[in-house]
């Protein structure tokens, strides 16, 4: 992902995230188990939190000497926090127990991401000596 890609994309990923946190908040607090509602909390949360990593990655990638590795990672980031998030989202309104066996693979996504940055981190202070 490059510049444009990353800030598109955490830009969305807020965009939604606030959408989805206020529905959670007025239309599901009735509907759904509260249980259920802090599972939908949680994949509000993550997205969140990945929406402005993906913003911080965007701001990251022009002074750094791995722009492809910090694109891979905020790619990784990006598809682990819709499979994460969305399958939270779908296992809360659903209640399918099902959409909790695919949010690990979410989650695996998000880590490989932060451990792209890790690297790419780690790579570029190796050049610098």
């Amino acid at each position: 992902m490059n510049r444009d890609k990353l800030v598109s994309a955490g830009a969305l990923l807020g965009l939604i995230g606030v959408a989805f946190g206020a529905f959670g908040a007025h239309a599901l607090r009735a509907r759904i188990s509260p249980e259920m509602l802090e599972v939908y909390k949680t994949g509000v949360s993550y997205q969140m939190t990945h929406a402005l990593a993906l913003l911080l990655l965007a701001a990251l990638i022009g002074d750094s000497s791995a722009p492809r590795l910090i694109g891979r990672a905020g790619a990784l980031m990006l598809v682990g926090t819709i499979v994460f998030s969305g399958s939270l989202y779908l296992l809360a309104i659903t209640s399918t127990k099902a959409w909790g066996f695919v949010t690990p693979f979410g989650g695996i996504c998000i880590l490989a991401g932060w451990f792209a940055l890790v690297f790419s981190s780690l790579r570029h202070s190796g050049e610098q000596r």
